[in-house]
């Protein structure tokens, strides 16, 4: 599957699996009760062995948890719940590592009324984001 993926270029997506992970419910490192994106990391060869080409992941930005991690407050970083950006840039090494391509679940029209954006557009009525 990986030749033919590498033929159809843009493409790569027609025909391949896609494995999705909801990072909450998978493996759990910490002993919290939730899963985590190091356990994540630790089960990519699994997933691999599957035959997956690419793992499709459920939010896991910084989020105040009102809708499951769908509301998210902040893009650029990682909820402390799933671990820190350094654990993320570890998965896409791992991932990339096993020849796996890794697609984020970017939920844009769900952020969280705490998002900046959001907070910022509440402050007056006549700033730039009102």
């Amino acid at each position: 599957m990986a030749d033919e993926n590498a033929e159809r270029g843009s493409e790569w997506w027609r025909g391949c699996v896609i494995y999705q992970v909801y990072p909450r419910s998978f493996q759990d490192t910490t002993g919290n009760g939730s899963g985590d994106l190091k356990g994540i990391t630790a089960r990519l060869a699994h997933i691999a062995s599957l035959g997956a080409d690419a793992v499709w992941l459920s939010p896991f930005f910084k989020s105040p948890m009102a809708d499951m991690g769908y509301d998210v407050s902040d893009y650029r970083d990682v909820d402390p719940m799933f671990g820190t950006l350094e654990d993320f840039d570890a998965l896409i090494a791992e991932a990339h590592r096993l020849g796996l391509k890794l697609i984020i679940d970017q939920v844009i029209s769900h952020s969280s009324d705490k998002h900046e954006w959001f907070v910022e557009s509440r402050a007056s009525r006549d700033n730039a984001k009102a």
